[in-house]
């Protein structure tokens, strides 16, 4: 029986649970990619390429060498520039693709969110002399540096090799999930102002935000950007789903 090739673009939850249904099937061969931001990335059981792909026209070429069938996209809801391109790429070779997209978080009584566009938009909301959590990453941590009134904390999974880039913040080390009352005590701790969160969705992170309201703390939310135009599901099982649908039609 000739074998479906799944390469799994993963780096979230959801790609986890998808890797575990990649794994018991029997007709799929499948790849799971990472971009190693994480030095220490957890096993998902399938055959791990890590790193990017060096470019558009790199990763046409692995699409086409290693005969990829169907690709999920079941990377972080802000990898918005990898997920346009890789959704035209697709499409440009006739490679099936597929969207995993958690839905966002909606606020709900007791929240004071502030929706903004962007990391502009950010600096214009919060007041000079606030000390900022930044739940955003490492990766963008540069775009913060214009906030030298501030004390900026930013939390990080892996414990750094460089110093923090700007003098007034540091860096948290801490290993996600956290706790809704351990998000208590650490912004209690730090007399923390302000949070500035992506608006990712998910349970697994949410506890920042249950803790923000439980404190009366205003939360920057950065809005998503458009999606491209492709299929999209919002959890792992409708992921496996759609994928035995397409394997049904292929064989």
């Amino acid at each position: 029986m000739t074998k479906v090739k799944v390469l799994l673009l993963a780096g979230t939850s959801e790609a986890a649970d998808i890797a575990n249904y990649l794994v018991r099937s029997d007709r799929i061969d499948a790849v799971a990619s990472l971009a190693g931001v994480t030095r220490a990335p957890k096993d998902l059981g399938l055959p791990m390429r890590i790193g990017g792909f060096g470019g558009a026209d790199e990763f046409a070429n692995y699409l086409r060498e290693e005969h990829v069938d169907v690709v999920i996209d079941a990377t972080h809801p802000f990898a918005s520039r990898m997920t346009q391109r890789t959704a035209r790429l697709c499409r440009e070779r006739g490679v099936k693709y597929l969207l995993v997209q958690r839905p966002e978080w909606v606020p709900e009584a007791g929240d004071k969110w502030f929706p903004v566009k962007d990391v502009a938009a950010v600096k214009e909301l919060i007041p000079d002399g606030s000390t900022v959590f930044l739940a955003t990453g490492r990766q963008t941590l540069a775009d913060y540096s214009g906030m030298r009134e501030c004390r900026i904390l930013c939390r990080v999974i892996d414990p750094p090799q460089t110093e923090f880039p700007f003098e007034n913040g540091r860096f948290v080390v801490g290993r996600p999930p956290f706790s809704v009352q351990e998000e208590v005590d650490f912004f209690a701790s730090e007399r923390i102002d302000w949070i500035v969160v992506k608006n990712s969705g998910g349970e697994r992170s949410k506890s920042k935000l249950l803790a923000a309201r439980q404190l009366g703390l205003p939360v920057a939310m950065i809005e998503r950007t458009v999606v491209p135009d492709c299929d999209v599901v919002g959890t792992a099982a409708e992921a496996c789903k759609w994928l035995d649908q397409e394997i049904l039609e292929w064989t």
